[in-house]
């Protein structure tokens, strides 16, 4: 009876044992396990106007859980002070399609769904665009218009401003027009408009005007994240076309 007890103790020892092995081992596969969707290219904190990359930081807070509330002092920078910041963290799915994950100040960020977070086997390259939607967004040529020239301004006082759209363009895919956006104010006081010329498939020449405050989105334009556009073949001045 006594080797009975001893051997029934025994079994509950060993049991209890595996049990906690079980538990840890659960827990560090779900930390630390390879059983996401996603794998991360890069990530960046900021605003479509300042932004930084912060993926070595998230490799860090990755390693010390799986889930964290992103706050104002999170990466240790505030790129655009006064401003309500963003992580976007852009990452690669299983076939091959990129897609970007936005979380704004506040937000819990969810490592469950990126595979290696807790390990930190990923943020090795492959992103190159910037803030953009994706990297197919901003550097693919599926826009139907090839821009021809930009000028910002009123109909009397206006300015090309074709150069500094390109530099816009390589930031991000959308950004708001707003008074200081192209660095000059061609007509003070007065309402201004930025005016783009472009040609469609078909040869056809199209204007697109934007007021301040409207959002200037690139994806109608060829060719739009690299700048392949606007060498001097708009001649048409503030006029609708010629």
């Amino acid at each position: 009876m006594h080797l009975q007890r001893i051997l029934q103790m025994s079994l509950g020892a060993v049991m209890f044992v595996l049990l906690v092995a079980a538990s840890a081992t659960a827990q560090y596969g779900n930390r630390n396990g390879d059983e996401g969707q996603y794998q991360i290219l890069e990530a960046r904190y900021g605003t479509a106007q300042q932004n930084v990359d912060v993926t070595q930081r998230l490799k860090e807070l990755a390693r010390r859980d799986v889930t964290f509330r992103m706050g104002n002092s999170t990466f240790g920078v505030d790129p655009d002070p006064g401003r309500v910041k963003t992580l976007r963290i852009y990452a690669r799915a299983r076939d091959g399609q990129n897609r970007m994950f936005e979380y704004r100040e506040g937000s819990i960020i969810d490592g469950n769904q990126f595979t290696g977070w807790g390990r930190g086997d990923w943020g090795h390259g492959g992103w190159t665009g910037g803030w953009g939607d994706s990297d197919g967004n901003r550097n693919r040529d599926d826009g139907q218009y090839q821009i021809l020239g930009a000028r910002y301004g009123t109909h009397r006082r206006n300015v090309d401003v074709t150069r500094r759209l390109k530099q816009l363009a390589r930031r991000d895919v959308t950004f708001r027009l707003e008074n200081a956006t192209f660095g000059v104010d061609p007509a003070r006081g007065r309402p201004k408009i930025l005016r783009i010329y472009a040609r469609g498939p078909n040869g056809e020449r199209r204007m697109f005007e934007y007021r301040e405050g409207d959002i200037v989105d690139g994806n109608q334009f060829t060719g739009w994240g690299r700048g392949d556009w606007g060498r001097g073949r708009w001649r048409g001045g503030w006029g609708e076309q010629r």
